[in-house]
Parts: structure tokens; sequence; C-alpha cells
């Protein structure tokens, strides 16, 4: 007999519906209902805040993990191909409009949108944003920054709707994690790959605008790079050279405050 209790209430146990999770949303109608003060609803609303945000960002991480698994191969289907003095400039890359008609269909799939966010002050590089978001409102941020292309025979707005445009691909695809493939049907590597190309005039006039502002000796600046003069700095290079020499003027001015202060 004390077997058969014993099973029954073991059973019992088993059989008995696990609790539902009471959500912030739903302790803020009970509080509502029970006449709660302003400060408890308060509190129950940052709650409720918090943890929509937290879902988001969960979603959105799904998304990406589901995105990331089903992306599509990008192809690099555009060719340069010139001389100058400098030599032959010749690689393969993949236009924005393409890479956008590739993955747009699967981060729609999923949720995700993509958008822009553009800066192009006067005498300062051109910094393009690339916002990821999710409709649950969860977004990831990724930026990089570039002096206007003034190379070949573009006027003022096409040299920043160059560079804008290139910035848009590369910050899309930092922020995707997207590598492309050379159209060249298993063919060999590009003899000279876009990632090994070196920044053009202009924003070799704004490394040496830094470079006199952090008081800096250019032999010494080439030297630290590794590199024969400032125009030698590699494309890929570019935001790290700058975000440098902008934390060293920066230590120069709060070591001038400082002295200044004590002085």
């Amino acid at each position: 007999m004390g077997a058969l209790a014993e099973t029954t209430t073991h059973t019992a146990i088993i059989e008995q519906p696990a609790r539902a999770v009471v959500t912030p949303m739903e302790m803020l109608d009970r509080a509502v209902s029970s006449g709660a003060s302003v400060e408890t609803l308060t509190q129950l609303m940052n709650l409720q805040e918090r943890w929509e945000a937290n879902q988001a960002r969960k979603a959105f991480d799904e998304a990406m993990a589901a995105v990331k698994a089903n992306m599509p191969k990008i192809v690099k289907s555009r060719k340069v191909d010139f001389t100058t003095s400098k030599g032959r400039t010749n690689y393969q890359y993949e236009d924005l409009a393409s890479i956008m008609s590739q993955i747009g269909p699967v981060l729609s799939e999923h949720g995700l949108s993509v958008r822009y966010r553009t800066s192009a002050e006067p005498n300062q590089p051109i910094t393009v944003t690339c916002i990821i978001s999710h409709r649950l409102g969860h977004s990831e941020e990724n930026t990089l920054m570039a002096g206007r292309d003034d190379s070949g025979n573009k006027n003022s707005i096409q040299a920043i709707g160059s560079t804008v445009t290139y910035l848009q691909r590369y910050t899309l695809k930092a922020a995707l994690g997207l590598a492309a493939a050379a159209d060249d049907d298993g063919g060999k590597a590009d003899e000279t790959p876009e990632d090994a190309a070196t920044i053009t005039e202009a924003q070799a006039s704004v490394i040496r605008e830094l470079i006199e502002k952090a008081k800096l000796d250019t032999e010494v600046f080439c030297k630290r790079w590794q590199i024969d003069e400032v125009t030698a700095v590699p494309m890929s290079k570019f935001n790290e050279v700058v975000q440098s020499l902008r934390m060293r003027i920066k230590a120069l001015q709060e070591k001038a405050n400082e002295e200044k202060n004590n002085g």
C-alpha cells in the first residue's frame, strides 16, 4: 500500500503541468489592474523595455546565423584594367548593386534590412556607416572612412559619389562577413587584388594633414608603416592609419591642456 501511494504521488508530480513563464508585460498588466504605484509601474516598464531589447538581440543573432548559413557566393563580375606611370592596375570586383541583388532576398527572408548613414564634411574624410537592422528593432553598425576619390576626370560630386559607393560596399561586406570569388571559371586569381591597392591622392592629403597636426616627421611615419611614401599606404590600412594619427593628436592636445592647467 505504501509503495502504491508513493507511485501515485510520483505520477502526480510528473503529470503536473509546467508553470508558464510570466513576461514583464503580463506583470505590468497585473500591476495596473491592482492599482500599483507609479514607481512600481515605471520599474516594470523599464524591465519590459530591457526584455524586448534582449529578445530583439537574440532574434537578430539567430537571423544573422541563418543568413550566413544560406548566403550565396558573391561573384566579382566587374573588372578594372588600366596602366599609369606607376604601372598596371588590374583587378576584378563586385559592385554594390550586384551584391544587394544576390543577398537582398536572403536578408529579407530572415527579417533583416540594410541602410546607410553618410557624412561628408568639408576637408574631412567621407564616413559611411552600414546599419543592419532586424524587424524586431535590434541593429548593429559598421563604419569606414576614406578621402574623396579624385582619380580620373571626376568632378567634386562624382568624387564624393565614388567614395561613398566604395565605402557602402566594403562596410556591407564587413558587417555580413562576405567574401567574394573572382568570376574566372576556376582560372587563376587576379594579378592585383583590390585589397592590395594603395590609397588615392585625396586620402594621402588627409594623412599628410594629420601627420602635420600630430607633429610627426614624414620619414618616421613611413618607417612606422613600412612604406616608402605616404601614397604607398595600402587602401586596407587607411582607416587604421587615420585612427592612429588622431589618437596621437588627441594625446598631444591633452598633454598641452594639462601643462596649461598646471602652469
